[in-house]
């Protein structure tokens, strides 16, 4: 997501940055460029020139055009602005209240039932009990759908009984989940495949008899400018607390997410990609202006791993990688680690530098690269014994044809992992080195 716009701002600050002294001709060339790339993003087109025209003012002072670094002055200008268009500050979802209640709106095709499925996912790892409930009674298998996911994660679930209505449903599992002591009831509304006036009509009587503390929009980012349109009917008829945005990694300009929180006034409070229950992230509007700038997002980054990496564990691979202990059964665990981090392209996406100046088909190839090497990795070492596992340097060539035919792979294949094997040990060496120098240095300077 945002790879053309992140590129083509990327490019128009780097001619920037090239000035010494920057003039207002400068200033508005450089920002039509961002104008045009906006657009070109599908964003909304009032939103793109108001956010060009408050921009430009704030940068027409002396306090930018006659810095010392006027370039580097227009881009925080820029981040700035980007920020408060995604939305300011991170907003979380209402979860007071006995129970919680969570009402998810959205058409047909959205990620909606998914959706519930992965808040109910979350919110169970966090402690809570959830209560999913299937308010969607018309479109087929859409309750056998949330019930397969409600198994999945682990989570109770409440269906209609026949001949119930939606409202009538809602109200019997409002007073349910307080009987049943929930923490959080989720409820997973009916769509269509365009706002009409049944829809409207069936959540303004389902929000009445229930009264959840969060109606919720289930947005699919990948149809664009219609997106917005959709947001502001919902948020007109029915009344929005927030949204979140579905399916972003189907869509590399981006413009729904930089236009629906301008248009709506609406907070986005979460972002998905890919179908897995854990691919569901809280949306930060500063670290979305930080990816967009081709600064990255290594905090969500951070915190994605601290939640699959046990600390105690991660400071005894790290002593063992320093003292060149590491085995292949501690190669295996961190790419199950890796695999638990979510998806490639997605790490991708959080990284600095040159990784958010690669194409959209590029970080694809890339991804897809490195996750059919890890798979192809897992295979060798699992064909392996656990002796050969714990004395890598042991294997020679009978032992290497075995394991690729055990596990069906090239005689390659092995010898590539164990080079990979060895230059981790190698960097545990140079790790060790200079550690010593470090203890060196340390001891002259207290002399």
């Amino acid at each position: 997501m945002f790879e053309n716009l992140s590129t083509a701002l990327q490019k128009t600050f780097k001619n920037l940055r090239g000035y010494g002294k920057l003039s207002e001709k400068n200033v508005k060339d450089a920002l039509r460029e961002v104008r045009l790339a906006l657009l070109e993003a599908d964003v909304n087109f009032r939103v793109a020139r108001d956010f060009v025209k408050r921009v430009q003012d704030s940068c027409m002072g002396e306090e930018v055009l006659d810095s010392v670094t006027p370039g580097q002055q227009i881009i925080k200008r820029v981040n700035d602005e980007l920020v408060e268009l995604l939305g300011g500050a991170h907003k979380e979802f209402d979860l007071t209240g006995h129970p919680a209640s969570v009402m998810l709106m959205g058409l047909h095709g959205s990620g909606k039932t998914t959706t519930a499925g992965k808040l109910a996912n979350r919110w169970k790892k966090s402690g809570r009990r959830v209560l999913l409930v299937a308010c969607d009674i018309r479109r087929p298998a859409a309750v056998e759908q949330l019930s397969i996911l409600a198994k999945q994660v682990g989570v109770d679930i409440l269906e209609p009984e026949p001949g119930e209505t939606v409202p009538m449903l809602g109200k019997r599992a409002a007073q349910f989940s307080k009987d049943g002591k929930y923490d959080v009831v989720i409820y997973d509304t009916g769509g269509r495949f365009q706002v009409d006036d049944e829809l409207i009509a069936e959540l303004k009587h389902f929000r009445a008899w229930t009264e959840p503390r969060n109606a919720v929009l289930v947005l699919d980012a990948a149809i664009g400018q219609e997106s917005v349109n959709v947001a502001e009917a919902f948020r007109e008829a029915v009344g929005l607390t927030g949204m979140i945005l579905t399916k972003l990694d189907g869509d590399a300009r981006g413009g729904a997410a930089l236009s629906v929180h301008a248009v709506t006034g609406c907070p986005i409070l979460m972002t998905g990609s890919g179908e897995k229950m854990d691919d569901l992230t809280p949306f930060y509007p500063d670290r979305m202006a930080a990816r967009i700038l081709g600064k990255g997002d290594v905090v969500s980054f951070v915190e994605k791993a601290q939640g699959v990496v046990d600390e105690k564990d991660a400071m005894k691979m790290q002593e063992k990688l320093m003292n060149n202990q590491l085995d292949l059964e501690d190669f295996l665990s961190q790419i199950k680690q890796m695999k638990k981090l979510g998806s490639m392209e997605s790490l991708f996406d959080m990284m600095p530098g040159d990784m958010m100046k690669m194409s959209t088909q590029q970080k694809q190839a890339a991804a897809a690269s490195s996750e059919v090497e890890m798979k192809k990795f897992e295979s060798i070492i699992q064909s392996m014994t656990t002796w050969e596992r714990r004395h890598p340097k042991e294997i020679d060539r009978s032992r290497r044809l075995r394991i690729a035919a055990g596990c069906g792979r090239k005689l390659a294949d092995v010898n590539q992992l164990l080079k990979r094997f060895e230059q981790t040990g190698k960097m545990g060496k140079q790790f060790k080195k200079m550690e010593k120098r470090l203890l060196r240095l340390k001891k002259l300077t207290r002399k």
